[in-house]
């Protein structure tokens, strides 16, 4: 008799049907499991062995194979613990194959029977629905699982809750969706994520403040460089609560991001868009994702987010480097001998640094020795096409003591969060009639910017005589059409005009060698 389960297993976000072949035959006891499994897989034999001995079962003295179908296809992850457990119990006639047949099952099994939580359910659980199965999973993810539609979610403790479920003496009930008491969240059918800091607390820094509504209102990237406390990590840490709230489909593409991390919060969906801070000691891996096991990296966990990399210039080159691909395309894609996989990473790039290694080039009384070369050998660290890649270039100066004891400003987040949902509204009004799949300014490329940009007769010519004089490329020339476009949103007009144009170009950066001249002198 071959028992046979279904599972899954991941490439990126895809998700692969996997076919859990249980089979037991005379011969001298053996416990082998087959298909490409890495070696949490290949441990599991010991963990599914100890769980029936929880149970009150032992294997039979027989020779059992395990294989994990398609064959070809590597097998990661301790998820195939309970499949394998119940491809067991099938075959040893403890649970009916019948009612198996209608179930994907995952989920890692300790040593008394008890089902620990895993990555992937998410994904899992809308592969399940599409199918027209249900799932089985542990307990603590059951209210993640249901967020995925109408399916049947088996969601117990341990495997003894599971086989008494199955032989009647108990039930298992559907996991309930868990959801914030909040009015809004409860708009929303999402659970909130964490405090939104408000821009209120900070003092000065206008045409900083300024540049952050322009990126939250495109979906621009942003740098801001300037000397040590001038403000510029608490700046970019007001970025999401600027930001408009991810609508029920973008939450649900984060979420199974975070949940193939094994991060999603326990038991709900993202509802505040991702913010990622990693320290800029981070690798190449960390940051774009990969690894032995790959799995998504800061980019892709910030996926229709913000990632903020703080102390730009320290990160490694190689690191800063591969970030230029996800950057254009939207989309991580990580090869390697054993995996070819792609994560999604629409994300929102803010950056900040310093504008020298000592971090007062502009103050003659505090400058090192060294200064204005040590600048140009600082800000060379980023490669051209980097910085060509990043939309607003913004000086953030250090905030004058007398500044710090004035009244808190009046203009809050909330105030400004209004004209960025504002201006995001008209341009997804835009590009829907344009068919276009882009969600803001910053993702209009080709035939489809030429289009909405709009530009009159006098930013025309204000473009053609700024892209020849600062000798822009292609991408920095449309880059600047995507920020005037988003500036002219901001103010609800129709056309793009020249002063629009004119305020997308002063956040154009100059070389680092001119900057650190001017800075200089």
């Amino acid at each position: 008799m071959v028992a046979r389960i279904n599972t899954v297993a991941f490439q990126g976000i895809e998700v692969v049907a996997v076919d859990v072949q249980v089979h037991m035959a005379q011969g001298l006891p053996a416990f082998t499991i087959v298909g490409l499994p890495n070696k949490a897989v290949s441990e599991a034999k010991e963990r599914v062995r100890a769980a029936l001995s929880a149970l009150g079962l032992a294997l039979p003295p027989k020779r059992i194979t395990v294989n994990l179908s398609p064959a070809d296809t590597l097998k990661e992850g301790s998820h195939f613990d309970l499949p394998i457990a119940i491809g067991l119990l099938t075959a040893m006639n403890v649970l009916p194959a019948d009612q198996i047949d209608g179930f994907v099952a995952l989920g890692e099994l300790a040593l008394d029977g008890t089902l620990t939580a895993v990555s992937g359910v998410l994904p899992s659980a809308i592969f399940a629905n599409s199918r027209d199965l249900g799932l089985i999973c542990p307990a603590a993810q059951g209210p993640e699982a249901v967020w995925a539609g109408d399916l049947s979610v088996l969601a117990p403790v341990s495997l003894l809750d599971l086989v008494n479920h199955f032989k009647g003496s108990q039930v298992l009930a559907q996991p309930e969706l868990l959801i914030s008491n909040s009015a809004d969240a409860a708009a929303q059918d999402l659970v909130p994520n964490g405090p939104i800091l408000d821009l209120v607390d900070i003092k000065g820094q206008e045409s900083a403040k300024r540049a952050l509504e322009i990126a939250a209102a495109g979906g621009h990237n942003l740098l801001m460089s300037g000397p040590p406390g001038a403000g510029k990590s608490l700046l970019a840490r007001r970025l999401p609560g600027l930001l408009p709230p991810l609508s029920p489909t973008e939450a649900l593409d984060v979420s199974m991001i975070h949940s193939l991390a094994g991060i999603l919060p326990e038991g709900g969906l993202m509802r505040t868009r991702p913010f990622r801070d990693p320290h800029h000691s981070a690798s190449q891996a960390a940051l774009v994702g990969g690894g032995i096991q790959v799995r998504p990296g800061e980019v892709s966990l910030a996926h229709l987010g913000v990632l903020f990399l703080d102390e730009l210039p320290e990160f490694q080159r190689p690191a800063l480097e591969a970030l230029r691909q996800p950057i254009e395309s939207g989309n991580a894609v990580i090869a390697r001998a054993s995996a070819h996989v792609s994560y999604p990473a629409r994300f929102q790039l803010v950056a900040a640094m310093n504008p020298c290694r000592c971090g007062y080039l502009d103050d003659p009384g505090q400058a090192c020795s060294r200064a204005p070369k040590c600048a140009e050998d600082y800000q060379n660290r980023l490669s051209g096409p980097l910085l060509d890649r990043i939309d607003l270039h913004v000086e953030v100066p250090m905030v004058p003591p007398g500044d710090l004891s004035l009244p808190p400003p009046s203009e809050t987040s909330a105030d400004v969060r209004k004209r960025v949902i504002a201006a995001r509204d008209r341009q997804t009004a835009r590009l829907a009639a344009l068919d276009s799949p882009a969600r803001c300014n910053a993702e209009a490329d080709g035939q489809v910017l030429e289009r909405i940009s709009c530009l009159d007769t006098n930013a025309k010519s204000l473009l053609a005589d700024a892209a020849s004089r600062m000798r822009l490329s292609a991408r920095g020339y449309h880059r600047i059409q995507r920020v005037a476009r988003t500036i002219a949103d901001l103010d609800g007009a129709g056309n793009t005009s020249k002063l629009h144009v004119a305020e997308a170009l002063s956040y154009r950066r100059r070389a680092p060698g001119r900057q650190a001249a001017a800075l200089a002198g």
